[in-house]
């Protein structure tokens, strides 16, 4: 089964706290949001805090999974309607329709139809007929949502997906309980990286970009996304960030895009819908309208 991203890693690295003496690492693996996810503590009560943390995640993964079919997400896909829906589900979801808005549509969650037909057809060895993304576009459009705390409502047929700020999310969440344990100088990485504080012994997170360069991290998140990290077709041409307008993966004009901000959720999003952005000033224009938001990297393609 094809899969839009490339994995998922969890890891607060190198934890101190003041007057106590380190343990030995305590490394946890397991899965989350369908994939490999690992937990990497050094801290004197490891276990307890990565078994808190595993279980986070999973509660997390049982609000935002495609996968799972009792997650929140897939309830709502299922049956149209999800009442009294988790608070996680409202704010990633109004979180979606800000950079919906920001980005003149090119990030929408209801593109999880024309994901399906591309995939289905890639499976089979082919591309989609025109007729088959037409009536997937029929089913795609953020203006067809309905989120308030009483019940999120889609229109028959349709289907969201947070693929594109979910694991930025996660981070997010995986940070909040790592401070309420009281840690710091911790670095999460689920796809997209989060940074309570800088390096134990002071100093940024040096992040080596995978497009060349670094970024330093302190009390910031950094999310990337490659236009081409995840393809259709065995050429490679036909990229899996599907613009909503369209619904063509359109030859993107850049190779990847970093973002940084003070939540990954944010980062993560924006690194999504910054891949159909045609010139740098329409980035720019995107990111304007959020507080603390750098583009840490346009690489062309």
């Amino acid at each position: 089964m094809l899969n839009r991203r490339r994995f998922l890693t969890i890891s607060a690295a190198a934890v101190a706290l003041p007057r106590r003496a380190a343990a030995s690492p305590h490394v946890w693996t397991g899965a989350a949001m369908g994939a490999r996810a690992t937990i990497r503590i050094t801290h004197p009560d490891a276990v307890a805090i990565t078994t808190r943390a595993a279980t986070e995640i999973d509660r997390l993964e049982g609000v935002f999974s495609l996968y799972r079919p009792d997650s929140a997400l897939a309830r709502l896909n299922a049956a149209g309607r999800l009442d009294a829906p988790p608070f996680e589900l409202l704010e990633c979801l109004t979180l979606a329709g800000s950079v919906h808005v920001a980005s003149g549509g090119l990030f929408d969650p209801t593109v999880q139809r024309l994901w399906e037909t591309w995939a289905e057809a890639a499976i089979a060895g082919r591309r989609p007929t025109q007729s088959e993304i037409e009536a997937a576009l029929a089913l795609t459009g953020w203006s067809r949502v309905r989120v308030d705390t009483g019940a999120v409502v889609i229109e028959p047929g349709m289907a969201l997906t947070l693929n594109g700020i979910a694991q930025g999310y996660v981070a997010d969440r995986v940070a909040a309980l790592l401070e309420a344990e009281g840690l710091f100088d911790v670095l999460i990485d689920t796809g997209e990286l989060r940074a309570l504080g800088g390096r134990p012994g002071g100093g940024v997170w040096p992040v080596r970009l995978a497009q060349g360069g670094e970024v330093g991290l302190q009390g910031r998140a950094l999310a990337t996304s490659a236009p081409l990290g995840t393809t259709f077709d065995p050429e490679g041409r036909c990229g899996h960030i599907l613009d909503p307008r369209t619904g063509q993966p359109e030859p993107s004009a850049w190779r990847a895009v970093s973002v940084t901000a003070p939540q990954a959720a944010l980062a993560d999003a924006l690194s999504t819908a910054l891949c159909l952005t045609k010139v740098k000033a329409e980035a720019d224009a995107v990111c304007d309208h959020f507080a603390d938001v750098t583009i840490e990297s346009l690489l062309p393609a």
